[in-house]
């Protein structure tokens, strides 16, 4: 069943998305990809700062799952953890996999798509 999750810079449109609530301690060396499982058919969200500044969030891409296009008001960096996608920003399609990042620029629509299950952290800093 697909359902819209609205935030304030998003509007996405999923199969399954899950947010996480549990925090990360402070001081605390950890190892992102063991901070967040894979969903069978779904999309894991996990915010690990949020700030009125900005916000860092962790995703577990099940394989086939996205992102649909949209646009956010800020720049954001994608670092893919483990695994590979497809980011397609204004149309252009860059495949990333393990350990290479992108940048989103602000108010361009992009999406993501995952080719294979995948791990990514997004990081947007506000103006």
């Amino acid at each position: 069943m697909n359902f819209y999750l609205t935030n304030m810079y998003y509007l996405i449109m999923i199969n399954k998305f899950t947010i996480m609530n549990d925090k990360i301690s402070t001081s605390e060396i950890f190892d992102f990809c063991q901070k967040a499982e894979y969903s069978a058919d779904g999309i894991v969200s996990k915010r690990i700062i949020q700030k009125p500044t900005g916000n860092i969030t962790l995703f577990a891409f099940d394989k086939g799952q996205e992102l649909s296009e949209h646009t956010a008001p800020f720049d954001a960096l994608v670092q893919v953890l483990e695994g590979s996608s497809q980011i397609i920003i204004n149309k252009q399609v860059f495949e990333l996999k393990q350990g290479q990042s992108i940048i989103m620029p602000a108010n361009n629509p992009h999406a993501v798509k995952a080719t294979e299950k995948f791990k990514m952290l997004l990081t947007m800093i506000k103006e």
